[in-house]
């Protein structure tokens, strides 16, 4: 009868200590977010400063149980980011739970001397970016699509012109079609500058006039890639995407301390 009490405690203990580490388990695990996409994303060593990728900043709003981890490489396409194989590290390393956030069409527009053969139409564009999607689904993890950030180019009548108008189409079709979110970007950023006006928005950019800054003597005028305060501009445009989707993510937002 002793023996038998032993063997009951003993049990459930046992079921009691195991119950213990997967809660231990499960308060440790961390949600991956992996970033996909091209220059306005990545990252950039100090040799680049002031240029910000958005995916820099971006990993300081979200609390300790995420991690972000940014793949993002300048000059590439939905295309050729696929066909250099940058894709196949990230997909191996997806779990359930984690999520993509994917953002070409900078790229897909045109080819360039140094990558003669990216470019995609808007058809192809569908074709690749569905592929991200549907294989980022099949490991149980979330993909977020977004629109290409705009550049800093504005009409005649001072509002920033649309940049990306055959690429936005097609991912608000893919949206449509394939039930995922979308977090639109380009119209962001573009009401952004237009509430900054033109003369202010330009600081967000890494355009500069001669002898502005030290590092360009002769002037920069990049209309595309952000400074380190545009890059956190764009990446504050992301998670307002990500709140207005009411995604589990938002949950991870860091958020200011509300004064008494």
């Amino acid at each position: 009868m002793k023996t038998n009490n032993l063997i009951s405690k003993f049990t459930a203990l046992l079921i009691l200590s195991f119950s213990f580490t997967l809660i231990l388990n499960a308060q440790k695990r961390t949600t991956t977010v992996f970033l996909i996409g091209d220059s306005t994303m990545c990252l950039y060593d100090e040799s680049r400063f002031p240029q910000m990728g958005w995916g820099m900043p971006f990993q300081y709003f979200f609390d300790e149980t995420v991690t972000i981890e940014n793949h993002a490489k300048g000059g590439r396409s939905s295309r050729s980011f696929l066909e250099e194989n940058r894709w196949q590290p990230v997909l191996y390393s997806l779990q359930e739970g984690d999520y993509v956030l994917i953002q070409f069409g900078h790229n897909d527009a045109q080819n360039s001397k140094d990558h003669p053969d990216r470019k995609t139409t808007p058809e192809e564009y569908k074709i690749y970016i569905g592929n991200y999607i549907s294989e980022t689904r099949l490991k149980g993890a979330t993909p977020i699509i977004i629109s290409p950030v705009t550049r800093w180019i504005f009409d005649d009548e001072g509002k920033a012109s649309e940049c990306h108008e055959p690429y936005l189409k097609a991912l608000k079709e893919i949206s449509e079609e394939q039930k995922v979110s979308l977090i639109d970007l380009d119209s962001k950023s573009r009401n952004l500058l237009d509430s900054m006006g033109k003369a202010c928005s330009r600081y967000l950019y890494m355009y500069f006039e001669p002898g502005e800054y030290f590092r360009f003597p002769d002037g920069y005028p990049d209309n595309t890639h952000f400074t380190e305060f545009g890059a956190r501009k764009m990446a504050e445009l992301v998670l307002q995407g990500i709140m207005e989707q009411n995604l589990d993510l938002t949950n991870h937002i860091i958020q200011p301390h509300r004064r008494k």
